[in-house]
């Protein structure tokens, strides 16, 4: 089940408390996020990764309109809960 990021609070550093549509919050560490290529690259400045916003046409969090991150994957990092099975990277590989 897909949960809509409802609040966004930035908490310092790359730390962003969450809140979904089911009441369930948590931070999610997005400095992982700094390893990655592409347009992960413009969270490197800080300036961008703190001008995130919520588009609540689609429940997720957005930098720019153009950067978004799944919100199940967000869901399941802010909340410690498990990925949807069809969004496990080993999904086939039985």
């Amino acid at each position: 089940m897909m949960h809509d990021v409802v609040s966004a609070i930035y908490q310092g550093g790359y730390l962003i408390e969450l809140e979904f549509d089911d009441g369930r919050r948590g931070t999610v560490d997005f400095s992982k996020y700094l390893k990655r290529k592409g347009v992960f690259e413009r969270f490197r400045d800080h300036g961008f990764f703190r001008s995130f916003a919520i588009n609540k046409e689609l429940g997720v969090l957005t930098w720019d309109n153009e950067i978004d991150i799944a919100p199940e994957t967000l869901y399941g990092e802010a909340t410690g809960t498990s990925l949807p099975p069809w969004m496990k990277p080993d999904r086939g590989k039985e």
